[in-house]
């Protein structure tokens, strides 16, 4: 399910996946079939590891890649979740033939 909220979404982007919701800045992203694509990649992952671990993971995933890398962006492009969504985003059928826990993949 796909709301519009401009407070929801962090500044500086435009859509944020919060299990079972999509939240996206504006309606005309609702358009955006890539953006949309990457955020029901996070809803898979997230279902995957019961949402709450995802956070966890999540967290303590970007806290190492922020060690390593010394930047917060960085930290968060280099995430095993981000890299599969971005890496995947274009491919429209890409969920349907997505393995479990694709995402490892990506460490």
């Amino acid at each position: 399910m796909i709301f519009i909220s401009k407070y929801i979404v962090p500044k500086g982007y435009v859509g944020i996946t919060l299990y079972p919701f999509i939240f996206l800045k504006n309606k005309e992203l609702k358009e955006n079939e890539v953006l949309v694509n990457h955020e029901k990649i996070h809803l898979r992952q997230q279902r995957e590891l019961l949402v709450i671990f995802f956070y966890l993971f999540y967290v303590v995933e970007w806290m190492v890649k922020l060690i390593q890398f010394r930047n917060a962006y960085l930290a968060y492009i280099n995430l095993s979740f981000e890299r599969e969504a971005y890496q995947n985003e274009s491919n429209l059928n890409y969920l349907k033939s997505r393995k479990l826990y694709r995402f490892f993949n990506y460490l």
